[in-house]
């Protein structure tokens, strides 16, 4: 297979994951764990960049190329340090508790938990550009602030569930030990996510 059939095949794989990780969450993440191709890194990167794109664009908000790169490029590299941080402490973590924790299938697997992190990222900057704040406590200021507020929960809880299932296959532990691996993992992504709040990358977690 050439490079630009691998390519379209891990595009297709990649978009029937994409539905997956809402409709079938736990049948996606086994496949994901025992089947997933290298190639699918590709579109989670290019997923990611289009955030970042924005965000850059957001944040410098001016048209100056060398910031607007060295933005860029400090997401792009905080994101990529986040994923092997997961990915490093659950598969040592896991080990240590005699679990068989194959690095590659975790790093794939959490890379994937990134998707309802890059959705609420995605969410907020565009709606920082259409409605900045301050908001109004008028009614339909109340209203989207309740909205988003079940936006955010609903995220949350799909990003706890991809992450248990990371465990779950990835490690093939139960609901408890998955629990008890996720709390000893913390540790290291809470020092991760200290080093890019004072670095000024990540002021919330892009985990």
């Amino acid at each position: 297979m050439d490079v630009m059939s691998a390519l379209i095949v891990d595009g297709v794989t990649f978009g029937r994951t994409l539905v997956g990780l809402i409709s079938r969450p736990y049948e996606t993440y086994r496949r994901i764990v025992t089947h997933g191709r290298s190639g699918e890194f590709v579109y989670i990167g290019l997923l990611l960049s289009l955030y970042f794109a924005l965000a850059s664009i957001v944040k410098i908000a001016s048209f100056r190329p060398f910031l607007l790169t060295q933005q860029f490029i400090a997401l792009a590299m905080g994101a990529v340090s986040g994923v092997f941080c997961a990915a490093l402490s659950i598969a040592a973590v896991g080990r240590l508790f005699g679990k068989r924790a194959e690095l590659w299938p975790i790093l794939l697997a959490w890379a994937y938990t990134l998707v309802p992190t890059v959705t609420w990222f995605l969410a907020t900057s565009v709606l920082y550009v259409l409605l900045p704040p301050p908001r109004t406590t008028s009614v339909p200021g109340v209203l989207f602030s309740l909205l988003f507020l079940v936006f955010s929960v609903t995220l949350l809880w799909w990003k706890v569930t991809l992450s248990y299932l990371t465990l779950r296959f990835g490690l093939k532990v139960t609901l408890l030990q998955a629990v008890v691996v996720g709390v000893c993992s913390a540790p290291g992504m809470t020092a991760w996510a200290y080093a890019m709040y004072r670095l000024g990358i990540f002021k919330v977690p892009f985990l």
